[in-house]
């Protein structure tokens, strides 16, 4: 199952992959993420992961500009050097939340 990770997630970038889920479903499923919630940056959060196989990826909201509720749904980016790790996330991702 994907977890938190602290090998470096430069390089990682959006390929078409999202989920949707609360901040509050992420953290309680994967811990607590970096978190910048104040909608005056790109990014409010994000959690640096790695699938099973140990590939890097990161979860993170993109451009909502505004201070996120805990308890609301969004749409989150999976970032991720490739496509198919970016697949291979939302898999593991999904079956954990």
């Amino acid at each position: 199952m994907a977890k938190k990770t602290y090998q470096d997630t430069d390089g990682t970038s959006f390929h078409g992959v999202t989920i949707r889920a609360t901040v509050e479903q992420l953290t309680k499923a994967f811990g607590d993420p970096d978190d910048n919630n104040t909608g005056e940056d790109k990014v409010n959060f994000v959690w640096d992961m790695e699938t099973d196989e140990g590939e890097v990826f990161t979860i993170y909201d993109w451009k909502n500009y505004r201070k996120l509720r805990l308890d609301e749904y969004v749409v989150w980016h999976i970032g991720a050097r490739n496509k198919s790790v970016a697949n291979d996330a939302e898999r593991e991702l999904l079956k954990k939340l």
